[in-house]
């Protein structure tokens, strides 16, 4: 159970991740002893899972964003896990979910303009296994990307 420090805390941690722990607890108004444990224990108890890098992919010269979906072929037993597997082999596949309903898979792929995209749809998106249909979104604006809660 998440008390209001806790909150407080994984609040400032959401804003900034790379805070130095005593920057952390300053803002959390918490000792930084005290910081560091609650960060062991939300850490422990899986509240927290990690402490990742947001790569800007368009500072890095990836022009283009496409989530695909998928229905996948479900005839064969492990149409699913092979598919997966294959997707995780695409590095331009920069996250992936499963759904249940009329999409079974979304993937993100990042390009570096549409001819490059063209390339990794035909080379090594058509590859992947037991794909029965696809529908492309082509990303215009992100006008929210936040993994804040309401806490």
């Amino acid at each position: 159970m998440l008390d209001d420090s806790d909150r407080r805390l994984l609040r400032h941690l959401l804003a900034e991740p790379g805070l130095p722990t005593a920057t952390l607890a300053e803002r959390a108004g918490l000792t930084t002893a005290t910081c560091w444990r609650r960060l062991e224990r939300l850490a422990d108890s899986g509240v927290i899972q990690a402490r990742q890098a947001v790569i800007d992919w368009h500072a890095l010269g990836y022009e283009v964003e496409v989530s695909l979906r998928f229905t996948l072929d479900k005839i064969h037993p492990r149409a699913f896990d092979e598919f997966l597997q294959a997707a995780r082999e695409v590095p331009e596949v920069i996250g992936f979910e499963t759904f249940l309903g009329r999409v079974d898979v979304r993937l993100n792929v990042i390009a570096r303009d549409l001819q490059h995209y063209q390339q990794i749809y035909r080379e090594r998106i058509l590859t992947l296994p037991h794909i029965n249909d696809i529908e492309a979104l082509m990303l215009v604006a992100t006008i929210k990307d936040s993994a804040g809660l309401p806490l």
